[in-house]
């Protein structure tokens, strides 16, 4: 399944802070339908993901009936990308 969709980074402030993309509703819909044959544990969907010319494996948590896309400082960093930027991004759920 392969999904393009643009997103605005937001910052969750833990013990440590953490980035993360939420996925819109539509594509968050198309997600669940698979989510249970794709799922490694607690609703947890395994992606490959692209913004820009970064492309990184990781894995989709679910939230509030939806996705979140984390962010490592290691794709954030090369792309400027801070809270707040909108960025547009290539996922493959890999089934």
């Amino acid at each position: 399944m392969d999904l393009v969709f643009t997103g605005r980074v937001i910052e969750w402030r833990g013990p440590s802070p953490y980035h993360f993309v939420r996925v819109p509703d539509e594509e968050s819909a198309d997600i669940h339908e698979v989510a249970a044959t794709v799922t490694y544990g607690w609703g947890v969907i395994p992606v490959r993901a692209r913004i820009g010319e970064v492309a990184f494996g990781t894995s989709l948590f679910p939230k509030d009936g939806g996705y979140l896309l984390p962010l490592k400082n290691a794709v954030r960093g090369p792309q400027g990308l801070a809270p707040g930027d909108d960025v547009t991004v290539e996922v493959t759920v890999r089934l």
